[in-house]
């Protein structure tokens, strides 16, 4: 049996090891909506998954929901510290107990860019989607798209338990790091 078929296997094992510090860290983040005042707290949007089938991704809200404001003058301060911490992607383990996506994948993008994908860069759909990847840990929103690409396609090709956990701990490590996001300066893909 392959590692990818047990992969939902070794995301559930996780999600369960850390199940304790996982609602510890939830409902803290959700007292400090609370104190923000900052409503609705989850963010939904469909995004592309296994396969192409859309599915609803959820993450917490780190934006004002005033869209008539340029994305920089809608940032909170509790917004901005889940995304230099990345705790803004936890709601995503739910859509990894559903099976939408896995701990440890390529990033799932939104619905508009389904067309614009080359059949080699669709082959990013052969698995499912993560909530970290090669691509994340290796520069994130600062790499140009053809790199991201080159990424999740290297990520499927040498898909294993080892590499599985190295980006999880370069993950965490980037956490800890508190670096600049720079996800709202990322261009749209254009095919």
């Amino acid at each position: 049996m392959s590692y990818k078929s047990l992969k939902p296997v070794f995301d559930y094992m996780l999600i369960l090891l850390f199940l304790i510090p996982i609602l510890i860290i939830t409902f803290l983040i959700l007292v400090g909506y609370l104190f923000q005042a900052q409503f609705p707290i989850l963010f939904s949007q469909y995004r592309i998954g296994k396969n192409g089938k859309p599915f609803i991704m959820h993450k917490f809200r780190t934006l004002s929901t005033d869209t008539t404001q340029s994305l920089t003058a809608r940032r909170f301060a509790w917004g901005n510290l889940l995304r230099i911490t990345n705790l803004d992607e936890l709601p995503q383990l739910w859509n990894v107990l559903r099976g939408d996506m896995s701990i440890i994948g390529p990033r799932p993008l939104p619905l508009e860019y389904q067309p614009l994908f080359s059949p080699e860069q669709n082959k990013r759909h052969e698995v499912r989607p993560g909530i970290t990847g090669l691509a994340q840990i290796s520069g994130k929103n600062n790499l140009p798209w053809p790199e991201k690409f080159k990424h999740d396609l290297d990520y499927i090709t040498r898909c294993s338990l080892w590499l599985d956990l190295t980006i999880l701990f370069k993950t965490f490590l980037l956490a800890l790091s508190l670096k600049q996001d720079t996800s709202l300066n990322e261009e749209k893909f254009s095919g």
